[in-house]
């Protein structure tokens, strides 16, 4: 009999591989303790089930049906993975009895919710054996062998497994078709050259049933336990559960929640879908990634390359179990072993996110309905007329001639080209939108794009080779294939024609999951396995073509089956080489849909999401999860997109929405404007107070991007990144932090004048006063009326901030103001990235400047680690000490005695300083 098992810190390993000069043989082959049976246990719990299920019978008058078997009984119902996961299937016994699998009806759940599943693996269901076992020059690789087939079509009999010790910190384990080649992600990954010297893993094998079993050395943590379910590897079906250290669980997206996944019986569907985000929905982009904090705060996370269909099956085991219908299993393990040194090794394999250009992080404004370029206009001069912060003005799909990408609505929209001249004037940037779908119905040699995309062979094809036809804003259109190099070419011409009449400097993708009205195409789908697959994940449409095209189109890389998640990233990367070649200059570009790497390339905004008070709540889970996911550069559309949003709503999500590492205000077509410059006095001044703390903390926060880009940071963070310890800060999902260093904490509640928030353990200072808050790790109640959003600074920080101007072109020419924030051992630590906020690949190139600040002793310096000529145009103005225990005597600034202010909430000011940032220099107070 085969047992799934589970490892414990004191089993013996079946085998333990990563030490050991050669691997094991078949015949050393361990077998480990049933994982949920004891010595001793054995008889108890099945006499303690049989009770449970007779009572419940009696009970129930018989409905349950006859009585297991004992095997069955032994499976506890927080470990009864999921046998029959089919969706609109009523699971009979009959049913679950022809798979080879227990069935035990449990009491429905509530309306909506999942419940323990009816129908389940018994303890010996066949699985893989792992027959042999080699070392290699990175690891090692073993065949895996199924002598009984599973019950899914075209199961694969014999698998390859690989493992490669990538780093310390960094497990990578493939398991694929031993015989045949199978699609993989044509995703570039780092390919290492030796093997981990240290691994901080132990990584052991059962071998019959194959199982992984991965522990953290430090503390014997089980990380991985696949024994706890069968593999199951099918053409179109491979299946592999693990159990779970903890229930404390993030990423997996793209969902709208809390950013803490549930794992009371959680499915998280991943494909790419155009729906209006909802909660249990399958939305824009797919990202199989999670990270789970360990007990005691260590962390690890898990990334599965894999691009087709899938779902994750979350139980409160705690376990999780990945399903997906095509390529392979292609695992990468990240050791941490805290959560930001996880979310870096993830991005070393998946690329670091681009520099944005510094403009990109100031505010945006947009909405679907202006009408007219002259409409937009007249809210550019509102803006400027009320001295509101504006960098970036956009357009929606109203600016197109009938929906088309690449032309001008020559009536409405006649002064769209003088209206960006009038922007480039006033240092401001304009975007515009583009989806992927192609009017395919203008007459013949009057639509060059789709003409041209037509003659080259460049859209979706449907399996007949014809353009596959669906419908989106402009009637009836082809969907170009990225996948295709030759499209780049094809997309770049055609916003170089574009460009010559309006010169855009961003770019906004939508509707690139992609989105259709229609179901799969004009035609519907053709029967076969790729449109009706012997599996559909839990999909919403419950098919793979629902408001998308065929999974059976043809794509030059691949099926559409397999390339649908890639299809926004494909769009992305044709998309920002073609502003690198245009523009000479960063690109800017902002993608609904997207994948892993999708950073590289651009940001990505939440979707359309609505004027509501949770909408607000959700968009910080939201942003910090993509935070996770290596796009730093994300926000929600501020004071929400549809629906009609109200004074107040829109005020407090400014504020939040400030905060945002991309703050853009976007609203649908018949509704009430909600511009800042629409709402009363005393709004509009509240908005525009906060977006002035925004741009006054432009150079921190293009610092923090900088550390993004260099090293894979994140730049909005959960408070446990941090506070890892801790375990308070776990579930926190209302508050966040920019960096290391700035908590800030919104109002997400309607009427009140109040918030309350954690606050971790330490001093905090008030960002606008500097005084100080000591907290033991608790939640304190802060004063919030409408005007106010509380920002505080963690002790030991020195932030860069400027004098705010309306735009980042004005506010980089402003003095610089550093605010030290003093620890309890009067120290503190901060640094500065600063070059032209636009060329291409500064660091790589070496044009820029790093400047550290650091205070010891009384003594704060700034040290020029490397400059350039930027940094000679840019004074440092101000100095705010925060937490100066006594009043000073006097002030040295390079020696020399300066001027300098005290207040009682200790915190001393020296201002007028006029050094050069390219100069280092030294103040001292006594």
């Amino acid at each position: 009999m085969k047992s799934y098992q589970k490892l414990t810190t004191a089993q013996p390993a079946a085998c333990r591989l990563e030490e050991e000069g050669a691997a094991p043989t078949p015949s050393g082959r361990g077998k480990l303790a049933p994982w949920w049976v004891g010595s001793g246990l054995l008889v108890a719990a099945v006499l303690l089930s049989t009770i449970t299920v007779w009572v419940l019978r009696q009970v129930s008058g018989g409905w349950l049906g006859p009585t297991p078997p004992p095997k069955c009984l032994l499976v506890p119902e927080s470990r009864r993975f999921d046998c029959y996961p089919e969706r609109r299937v009523v699971v009979t016994q009959e049913l679950c009895e022809s798979r080879g699998c227990c069935f035990i009806q449990s009491p429905l759940p509530a309306e909506g919710k999942q419940g323990v599943p009816w129908c389940f693996y018994p303890p010996d269901f066949p699985s893989y054996a792992l027959e042999s076992l080699n070392q290699t020059a990175l690891g090692m690789v073993g065949l895996l062998v199924r002598r009984e087939k599973a019950y899914y079509p075209r199961d694969i009999e014999k698998l390859r497994l690989d493992v490669e010790f990538e780093t310390d910190t960094r497990l990578h384990i493939k398991i694929t078709d031993a015989d045949n080649p199978r699609y993989e992600v044509p995703l570039d990954v780092p390919r290492v050259m030796k093997r981990a010297e240290n691994p901080i893993y132990s990584l052991n094998f059962s071998w019959d049933p194959f199982g992984v079993l991965l522990q953290r050395k430090a503390t014997g943590t089980v990380l991985l336990n696949t024994t706890v379910a069968p593999l199951i590897f099918a053409d179109q079906f491979l299946q592999i559960s693990t159990s779970l250290p903890s229930k404390f669980l993030y990423g997996l997206g793209e969902h709208r929640g809390s950013l803490l996944h549930s794992l009371d019986w959680n499915t998280l569907t991943l494909w790419a879908r155009d729906v209006s985000p909802t909660e249990s929905f399958n939305l824009y982009g797919a990202h199989p990634f999670y990270l789970l904090m360990e007990e005691g705060g260590n962390a690890h996370g898990v990334f599965l390359l894999n691009s087709n269909a899938m779902e994750v099956a979350l139980q409160p085991a705690p376990a999780l179990t990945w399903r997906t219908i095509g390529g392979v299993l292609d695992f990468y393990i990240f050791l941490g072993p805290d959560p930001n040194m996880v979310i870096q090794q993830y991005q070393q394999v998946i690329g670091f996110p681009a520099m944005p250009p510094i403009w990109a992080l100031g505010f945006h404004l947009c909405r679907w309905g202006y009408g007219s370029s002259n409409e937009t206009w007249q809210t550019v001069r509102a803006m400027r007329n009320y001295q509101i912060p504006q960098d970036a003005q956009w357009n929606d799909i109203d600016y197109m001639d009938g929906y088309r990408d690449f032309t001008l609505d020559s009536q409405k929209f006649s002064s769209l080209p003088s209206l960006v001249e009038d922007l480039h004037k006033h240092g401001q940037r304009y975007v515009m939108i583009l989806d992927p779908g192609i009017s395919s119905t203008s007459p013949h040699g009057s639509y060059w794009p789709f003409d041209e995309g037509l003659r080259r062979g460049l859209f979706l094809n449907t399996t007949q080779g014809q353009p596959l036809i669906g419908k989106v804003w402009p009637g009836f259109t082809a969907f170009a294939d990225f996948s295709n190099p030759d499209t780049h070419q094809w997309w770049l011409e055609n916003l170089q024609h574009f460009y010559a009449h309006v010169p855009f400097d961003g770019l906004w993708i939508d509707m690139n999951e992609p989105s259709n009205f229609m179901d799969g195409s004009e035609d519907g789908c053709p029967p076969g396995e790729f449109d009706s697959p012997p599996y559909t994940p839990a999909v919403l449409g419950d098919s793979l073509s629902a408001k998308t095209v065929c999974a059976s189109a043809r794509q030059k890389v691949s099926v559409h089956y397999n390339l649908h998640n890639l299809y926004g990233l494909m769009e992305a990367k044709a998309t920002a080489s073609a502003l690198v070649k245009i523009r000479g200059k960063r690109p800017f570009l902002i993608s609904r849909s997207t994948f892993p790497s999708q950073g590289r390339y651009s940001g990505h905004w939440l979707g359309d999401n609505r004027s509501q008070w949770k909408d607000m709540y959700y968009s910080i889970p939201g942003l910090l999860s993509f935070s996770f996911f290596g796009i730093p550069l994300v926000g929600a559309d501020i004071c929400g997109f549809s629906g009609s949003t109200s004074e107040e709503l829109c005020t407090r999500w400014t504020q939040l929405g400030a905060f945002y590492p991309f703050a853009r205000n976007h609203n649908t077509q018949n509704e009430k404007a909600q511009d800042p410059a629409a709402f009363s006095p005393a709004a509009r001044t509240a908005m525009k107070d906060v977006l002035l703390t925004r741009y006054s903390l432009l150079p921190f926060l293009y610092t923090l991007f900088y550390r993004a880009h260099l090293q894979g940071d994140t730049v909005a963070r959960p408070l446990f990144f941090e506070f890892p310890w801790d375990e308070a800060t776990w579930e926190l999902d209302r508050q966040f932090l920019w960096g290391q260093s700035l908590l800030v904490t919104p109002v997400l509640e309607p009427g009140v004048d109040s918030v309350t928030g954690y606050v971790p353990q330490g001093t905090w200072y008030d960002f606008y006063t500097g005084s100080s808050v000591n907290s033991t790790g608790e939640m304190l109640k802060m004063s919030a009326p409408l005007e106010h959003l509380n920002l505080h600074i963690r002790e030991g920080s020195i932030l860069p901030t400027q004098k705010p101007g309306t735009t980042t072109e004005v506010t980089r020419g402003n003095p610089l103001r550093l605010i030290v924030a003093l620890s309890s051992h009067s120290t503190a630590w901060g640094d500065l990235f600063w070059d032209d906020g636009e060329s291409l690949d500064t660091y790589e190139k070496g044009n820029y400047s790093y400047v550290v600040f650091n205070v010891t002793q009384n003594i704060f310096t700034s040290t020029i680690l490397h400059a350039n000529t930027e940094a000679t145009k840019v004074t440092v103005g101000t100095l705010s000490i925060f937490g100066v225990q006594k009043p000073p005597s006097k002030v040295l600034l390079n020696g020399q005695e300066k001027p300098f202010s005290y207040l009682d909430n200790q915190v001393l000011t020296v201002s007028d300083l006029g050094m050069s940032l390219s100069q280092g220099f030294s103040l001292q107070w006594l």
